[in-house]
């Protein structure tokens, strides 16, 4: 390299840190941080895609829409040529629409969806852009919970108070190393899951906290169909059992403790409620079923001489139990939560180092560091005036069913009817489930907007896509709350075509509907950052950390703040002292039995953990159509659906589409070999995959990653074909339970047959059709 070549520019994203550099006003190389010991390759992905052909350069518009707006949908969402037209009349267009709605049908009829990671910039970030603004012109219907843990979000909070243990404060690694002995994963521990982290990464330390434990003496188990999906890069022992039966497993161990009478009496008197209950139900005096490991191994797959020695190891070593998140995307998914607790109270170690439970190990970069004493600022939404909101996996649902209702957490909701949808930084034909259901709902808001950089399925299925800047088109900072390293997110290149950031787009919109002040509060986007920055070395301040003024900051590029929070033991406190501590439960103490979910009278949920057979797994009656359980696990090639354009992900294909990895053992008995197009289909949907034949699957188990953007043979058109192997065309559209209403992607049954004759191209990494046609009944009701 000369000594004339730019030098990079460091900058932060959901999967790491960056060098990226700029020639001619184009990104031609993005190079991991020195810092980062085990960097992530999906930045790669950027260098082609974020000035490549399927950028959203101008505004746009649904030609159909345009000729009817302001009335039901017409044409079919996901079809036909969209029409590009200037900044001016598209923002006017969209303040019209806003407030046509508004004023015939209320803010409730407009759904600000935006779930989604949207971008690692603390200011520009889409979701709490696009909220604001709702905010300041009246409100509108929101999601609660997410996608990745809805059912761990509200069934937590009744066991222990909160949801510490889920997103935040598990105990942090440095305690098992030092004192823990055993640590037992439910659904593996994949290390492609822990590239990420929600406001971006600095370090990747999953992989060197998880060899120093197991170099101190930790011994690993992963309980899981998968192999793959253990703790990758350190030695550990795989336990294949049925996907869906980990609640049975731990019934069994809870068995094998209170037989053999090695389970702490003493820590459940003191810091639990309702164990008698439980008790009851584990020796079958509820149902005259003792959960041995007999009665366990004959649903999991699991042998009863396995279930045993692992329960007496738990018992007899200072024993962590790990849950993924994914375990309880599945039907009846609050169980394996409720009885992980559960038997981690049995063995008495909750709250000491090494010890107790804890969920999303790995799931992201973040799970196990050690939280920071204070939380980084971002914008302040404002109030939502509407107070109708949905579970966020309802969608579909709520658009179907206007005016119907759902069970949710001891609640009776109601269906709003919704006439608008605006999405920003988010992706529903990558995150929701049934995309067939969702295509149909799809069809009945009156308009759909959609705040976008790229040509994804959700920008094709929308009215009006507004073209937004990607992190490199503009200034912001980033820091997460597990991470003390701050980053000066500097722009380093032009915005391509007409893109805006979301802020810009807001700010105009709000000047439109006069109440600009109330969303900008009289500060530019630079203002914004500068002001979070401030905001943020005030609070580090107050806790011991110095953090330098903001010109110095951004003259450097980044700051690592000083840690003044190492360590962390979920629930020492309550431990050390559960009178002056106790938990924000009702009893103030672990509740293995919950008076108040007894009391919502859920049929089949008695207030304690219960093993329930889910409607879809292997030994279902089901099963014997569609004979294979389907998993859909996050990509090792992409953070959810981002990037799939990219040079990473597209690697990953198999004739040029996701990998279905599945055992040769089943592979062969369907006629099927190494990289053939194969069709994997159930009632619901069928997709083309390529096949991957591996040793390291459960028989009758499949895997296919999410994250292929849903490519249907026919757009707009449900049932059609999926050419790209995107997975939720196939999983199911209902709720965990009443209590969570979480998504059940991983309760799917398929079959897979080899697909004969030239298979369809895949056409969704092409641009939609844009027509030049004159725009007409704009702005017209």
């Amino acid at each position: 390299m000369s000594s004339s070549a730019p030098k990079p520019v460091l900058t932060t994203l959901h999967w790491g840190t960056y060098g990226v550099t700029v020639e001619d006003g184009r990104l031609t190389r993005v190079e991991p941080w020195a810092g980062d010991p085990d960097p992530s390759p999906i930045g790669s992905s950027l260098v082609g895609s974020v000035d490549g052909v399927l950028r959203v350069a101008r505004p746009a518009f649904r030609r159909a829409w345009l000729e009817r707006v302001g009335t039901a949908s017409s044409g079919l969402r996901g079809a036909g040529p969209f029409v590009e037209v200037d900044w001016d009349e598209a923002l006017d267009i969209v303040a019209a629409e806003v407030s046509r709605v508004r004023t015939q049908n209320g803010s409730s009829a407009i759904f600000g969806g935006s779930y989604g990671w949207a971008s690692a910039g603390r200011f520009h970030h889409a979701q709490g852009q696009l909220h604001r603004f709702l905010n300041a012109v009246g409100g509108y219907t929101s999601s609660v919970n997410a996608y990745s843990y809805a059912a761990a979000e509200v069934i937590l909070p009744h066991i222990i108070g909160s949801m510490e243990g889920l997103t935040s404060h598990q105990s942090t690694w440095d305690g098992i190393a030092g004192q823990g002995g055993l640590v037992v994963s439910f659904g593996g521990m994949p290390r492609r899951n822990a590239q990420v982290q929600g406001g971006g990464v600095g370090k990747h330390e999953v992989l060197q906290a998880m060899r120093k434990a197991n170099s101190h003496g930790v011994r690993f188990i992963s309980l899981s169909p998968v192999k793959d999906d253990g703790p990758d890069g350190i030695d550990f022992e795989w336990h294949a059992l049925i996907p869906g039966t980990d609640t049975a497993v731990m019934l069994a161990m809870a068995h094998v403790l209170l037989s053999e009478e090695v389970c702490d009496r003493t820590f459940l008197d003191r810091y639990t409620v309702g164990f008698e209950q439980v008790q009851a139900y584990v020796l079958g005096g509820c149902d005259g079923v003792a959960k041995t490991p007999e009665w366990a191994a004959g649903i999991s797959g699991l042998s009863a001489l396995t279930i045993r020695e692992l329960a007496r190891a738990m018992a007899a070593t200072r024993t962590m139990i790990m849950v993924n998140w994914a375990i309880q995307r599945a039907d009846h998914g609050e169980q394996p939560y409720w009885m992980a607790v559960t038997l981690a109270a049995m063995l008495g170690q909750i709250g000491l180092p090494g010890g107790g439970f804890g969920f999303g190990y790995s799931s992201t970069n973040g799970a196990g560091r050690a939280e920071l004493p204070f939380k980084w600022p971002s914008v302040a939404k404002g109030k939502n005036p509407v107070s109708d909101f949905i579970p966020v996996a309802r969608i579909a649902d709520m658009l179907l069913n206007p005016g119907g209702a759902c069970d949710f957490n001891g609640r009776r909701l109601v269906y709003p009817d919704i006439r608008m949808i605006w999405w920003a930084g988010g992706n529903p034909f990558h995150h929701h489930q049934d995309l067939n259901r969702l295509v149909h709902a799809w069809q009945r808001p009156e308009t759909i907007i959609v705040n976008e950089p790229y040509w994804t399925a959700t920008a094709r299925h929308a009215d009006i896509v507004l073209p937004v800047t990607t992190p490199l088109e503009r200034d912001d900072l980033a820091f997460s709350n597990r991470e003390n390293f701050v980053v000066a997110m500097k722009r380093v290149m032009d915005p391509v075509g007409d893109a805006r950031d979301d802020f810009a787009i807001f700010a105009d919109l709000a000047a439109r509907l006069g109440v600009q002040d109330a969303f900008t509060e009289g500060r530019s986007a630079s203002d914004w950052v500068k002001t979070l920055y401030d905001d943020a070395r005030s609070r580090a301040a107050f806790h011991g950390s110095a953090m330098p003024d903001f010109e110095t900051f951004w003259r450097l590029g980044s700051v690592e703040v000083e840690r003044t929070v190492v360590s962390h033991d979920l629930l020492s406190d309550f431990r050390a002292d559960p009178a002056g501590r106790p938990l924000r439960t009702p009893s103030g103490r672990i509740e293995l039995f919950s008076e108040t979910i007894a009391g919502f009278r859920y049929e089949g949920i008695p207030g304690h953990a219960v093993w329930r057979e889910p409607r879809e797994w292997l030994g279902s009656p089901l099963a014997r159509e569609f004979p294979l359980h389907l998993l859909s696990p996050q990509p090792a090639d992409k953070l959810h659906s981002q990037y799939d354009q990219g040079v990473v992900s597209r690697a990953a294909k198999v004739a040029g589409r996701t990998r279905l990895l599945m055992s040769r053992h089943d592979a062969e008995a369907r006629g099927i070999g190494e990289g053939d197009v194969v069709k994997v289909f159930n009632g619901r949907g069928a997709c083309l995959a390529g096949a991957k034949l591996v040793d390291t699957m459960l028989r009758g188990v499949v895997q296919l990653p999410t994250g292929s953007w849903f490519d249907p043979e026919n757009p707009g058109v449900p049932g059609s074909l999926e050419r790209h192997g995107n997975p939720n065309v196939l999983t199911p559209d209902r709720g965990t339970s009443p209590i969570g209403q979480g998504p059940t992607c991983n309760s799917a049954l398929v079959e897979v047959v080899r697909f004969d004759g030239l298979p369809p191209a895949v056409e969704v990494l092409a641009p939609p059709a844009i027509v030049s046609d004159q725009v007409k009944g704009t702005n017209q009701p």
